[in-house]
């Protein structure tokens, strides 16, 4: 996997491009997104028609993302992301269900992004760029629906109220306030007047600092901490 997840060649100038397994039990549908993906220059390294087999080429590829179906032979899709463990991995849903229970089931597990199947080539396309760019991405709706569980898990007693919170910048806790009220990567740079890059390399800062792996698990610490007001 690339030492900065995302960063394809028809993006950066030569820089790697962004790898992609590919997992769906419909073959039609499976090779279809991996030409897609592979047509916007992305590298699909492997592709799995059931979930044990998702687990192990991921694990054995290490691409940047995993475009993952729900229901897959073996193991259901929220199964094959807390299979996935901490790999750094990204993953994003692409499912023909858009029903509360299989998102947050999915989002709980580990999954940074959920996309219904009938997105269009192009949505899919910039969604799984986004992804690999540490963003989480959900089809219109869902979005609010993933930020309400996480505010009610955050009045939930949390595993370690101890654990210190490492200093972050001014810059790096305005960011940080402006992803847990949902905000994108584009709409927080025009908030605050900066650059999309500048936002993205807050963010990757600050999931340094905080020890999460993306921004769903960002936006949930920041709402645990009641950050999610409007900045004042």
């Amino acid at each position: 996997m690339s030492d900065v997840p995302g960063d394809g060649a028809t993006e950066d100038g030569g820089a790697a491009p962004t790898t992609v397994v590919v997992a769906d039990d419909h073959p039609l549908w499976r090779d279809a997104v991996a030409r897609d993906l592979s047509d916007a220059g992305m590298d699909i390294v492997a592709t799995a028609d059931d979930g044990p087999s998702a687990v192990n080429r991921t694990k054995a590829t290490r691409p940047d993302v995993l475009v993952l179906d729900l229901n897959l032979p073996g193991m259901r899709g929220h199964e094959v992301c807390a299979a996935l463990g901490a790999l750094a991995t990204r993953v994003l849903v692409l499912s023909a269900s858009g029903e509360q229970q299989d998102v947050l089931e999915a989002v709980k597990a580990g999954a940074t992004g959920y996309l219904v199947k009938s997105a269009s080539r192009d949505e899919i396309v910039e969604a799984v760029r986004a992804t690999a760019r540490g963003e989480a991405v959900f089809t219109p709706g869902l979005a609010g629906l993933v930020l309400g569980e996480f505010r009610k898990m955050a009045t939930e007693p949390q595993p370690d109220p101890s654990r210190p919170i490492p200093e972050l910048t001014e810059r790096e806790t305005e960011v940080l306030k402006l992803v847990a009220t949902g905000m994108s990567s584009k709409e927080i740079a025009a908030e605050l007047f900066i650059s999309h890059r500048t936002v993205q390399n807050h963010v990757q800062n600050t999931l340094g600092k905080l020890q999460l792996h993306n921004r769903v698990e960002l936006a949930r610490f920041a709402i645990a901490k009641g950050l999610d007001s409007p900045l004042g």
